[in-house]
């Protein structure tokens, strides 16, 4: 797997209740969940996104609840990946679980700033930040989590298991 984006990077204990307001869950529908995610911490998020873009924050992203709306938004937005220094237990497998794809990479996340363009090739775990030319390794996902966000999910991995 392998994406290229602008980045869009943000602090620390980034929480879901922050990803996607708790006024905005009575829906479950992803479109409509994308409208609003991350507008308590940046309201312009949404609109100076491109599919693709790749999201870059410092440690605990994902804190808070168990909500599987918060990755689910992301992914909507348009996030092709997002890379951390960690990220909290309950979201890093919501967001395998949604097809998410997350990496934690503290020096990558230490070396990209803002507006980067990024390319990330994920079966090497490596990230290359295109503006300044420096390469950073995370770990490549295991192949089971690999075929899980390939397929857009454990409910949809599972499906294609009952199907074979």
């Amino acid at each position: 797997m392998k994406f290229h984006g602008t980045v869009h990077k943000y602090g620390r204990d980034i929480d879901t209740d922050v990803i996607i307001p708790a006024r905005y869950l009575n829906t479950s529908i992803p479109e409509e969940l994308a409208k609003h995610c991350m507008e308590d911490l940046d309201a312009g998020f949404v609109a100076k996104m491109q599919f693709g873009d790749i999201l870059v924050a410092e440690e605990n992203f994902g804190c808070g609840s168990s909500r599987e709306h918060a990755p689910i938004s992301i992914k909507s937005a348009g996030v092709s990946v997002i890379i951390a220094k960690s990220f909290a237990r309950i979201f890093y497998r919501n967001a395998i679980n949604t097809g998410l794809p997350i990496m934690e990479a503290p020096e990558a996340v230490d070396g990209i700033s803002d507006g980067d363009t990024v390319t990330v090739d994920a079966d090497a775990g490596i990230i290359v930040n295109e503006t300044t030319g420096e390469t950073y390794t995370a770990q490549p996902f295991p192949p089971f989590v690999k075929d899980i966000i390939e397929k857009g999910g454990l409910i949809e991995a599972v499906k294609g298991k009952v199907r074979e």
